[in-house]
């Protein structure tokens, strides 16, 4: 029996149809014998009739064959659920895929411009679903000229982005622009909104770090209040690639996006996340960890502010002259200058160190420059060489991971050991760049969990 005659789990499907009409045409052949035979037997004419019943029964015979060759063989449609048409290759072409192949499946961001008029975004879509394409979510941005759509796909595996970009342009879609995306995108734009948003309103350190996750890859820079352009108005303004905010104690944060230009949507959620950050005002979480020293005292590690300016004042009195200018790579009667930049924490985190009695002993600064990140340390002379650099070093690596930088670096001098040192301790591949006695030294963090033992952020102990 031929395959497509059984049905789909193997057992073989019975025609009654083709049945009945056989067993009709049996009867119908015995009956016409008989009258024949009788004819023959009793009329005049018995060689004329037997010859006519030879010629009907071999025309009989032939009509017989013919239709068992088209119908014995192929059961009606109804009766297995199959189409029997073949299909053409641009049918079938995006089907016919390996058990591999369908099994795999890539994630993509892309964004491109359409026309705004209806049937537009249809055509988008329709393009996407003949390469298997599926449309996993999709924003939509307004412009004058059109509208910007955005989307997360999956897509088969062995779908390249210039296959999928190649059916977008000829669905009539401009500018495209794509690339990987991962699980975190499976998250809904309001949902993701509303977490960076909890994130800012609990510590004002991580603005900057919301701006660059809300908008991915891009450059943010903070003039302070005189040093920027004061062009901007109040609400900001946004120029293609470049966005620009009126920070909210005074200067401006410069946000550059060079391979995208920024959709008003876009501008508008980074505005609402400064703008919240300038109704709450400065704050740092209270969290701080009691440690003993080797030789048996305690110390108290803590976030900083600008709240710690004066205590910090005291304790650059306290240092030498050789650690302030190992520390400021600069005059060192302007050290005091930098504190105010240093500790507030619209231009990154820091971490202190203080006694039992309140005295402040070290500070570790994380700096936001731009796209990266920056480590720095000071100790006062009476407690160095006793583990506080390398523990101040730990946790700031802590909090850069779960900012999620890729990496750090400390600028030092090449006879700074103590910090050579540190950064060796830390067990991450580094990068060293020595020029003119100024020493580079850079951590990747490629690979490295943010739970990693030994490398948790004060911020997650609450405070007692």
């Amino acid at each position: 029996m031929s395959d497509v005659t059984r049905a789909r789990h193997g057992r073989p499907v019975h025609h009654w149809r083709r049945d009945v009409i056989e067993l009709a045409a049996l009867f119908t052949a015995v009956a016409v014998a008989d009258a024949v035979a009788n004819l023959v037997g009793h009329g005049p004419d018995g060689p004329v009739l037997l010859l006519i019943s030879a010629v009907a029964l071999v025309a009989t015979a032939a009509f017989h064959t013919w239709w068992a060759r088209h119908h014995g063989h192929a059961p009606p449609v109804g009766d297995t659920d199959i189409d029997a048409r073949p299909l053409s290759p641009e049918q079938a072409g995006p089907s016919e895929q390996s058990p591999a192949e369908a099994g795999v499946s890539t994630l993509w961001r892309m964004r491109t411009t359409v026309k705004d008029e209806p049937g537009s975004l249809a055509a988008l879509c329709t393009a996407l679903a003949g390469h298997r394409v599926d449309i996993l979510s999709l924003q939509t941005h307004p412009l004058a000229e059109g509208t910007v759509d955005e989307f997360l796909l999956r897509a088969p595996g062995a779908l390249e982005a210039s296959g999928i970009t190649r059916a977008v342009s000829l669905a009539g879609g401009s500018g495209t622009w794509i690339e990987r995306a991962d699980a975190h995108d499976l998250v809904d734009a309001p949902t993701r909104v509303l977490g960076l948003a909890t994130r800012t309103a609990l510590d004002a350190a991580e603005l900057p770090l919301t701006l660059r996750q809300l908008l991915g890859r891009c450059t943010i820079r903070q003039s302070p209040a005189g040093a920027g352009p004061e062009t901007v108005p109040t609400e900001g303004a946004l120029e293609d690639t470049v966005m620009r905010l009126r920070a909210p104690e005074g200067g401006v944060i410069t946000v550059e996006r060079p391979y995208l230009p920024f959709t008003p949507t876009e501008f508008a959620r980074a505005r609402a996340l400064v703008e919240l950050d300038a109704v709450l005002g400065p704050r740092v979480p209270r969290s701080e960890d009691v440690l003993t020293l080797p030789e048996g005292n305690d110390i108290t590690v803590r976030r900083a502010d600008v709240g710690d300016l004066e205590a910090a004042k005291a304790m650059h009195e306290r240092c030498s002259q050789r650690t302030l200018s190992l520390r400021y790579h600069g005059p060192v009667g302007d050290a005091d200058r930098y504190l105010n930049h240093l500790l507030s924490p619209r231009f990154g985190r820091t971490v202190a160190v203080q006694t039992t009695s309140g005295r402040l002993v070290g500070l570790g600064h994380l700096l936001w420059d731009g796209d990266e990140t920056e480590v720095a340390l000071l100790v006062e002379d009476e407690w160095q060489r006793r583990g506080i650099g390398a523990e101040l070093l730990r946790r700031l690596v802590g909090m850069a991971l779960e900012a999620g930088c890729d990496s750090v670096y400390a600028v030092t001098q090449a006879s700074n050991t103590g910090m050579v040192a540190a950064m060796r301790g830390l067990g991450l591949p580094l990068d060293y760049q020595i020029e003119e006695g100024t020493l580079v030294i850079t951590a990747r963090l490629d690979g490295v969990a943010a739970s990693a033992e030994g490398m948790v952020s004060v911020t997650n102990a609450e405070a007692p």
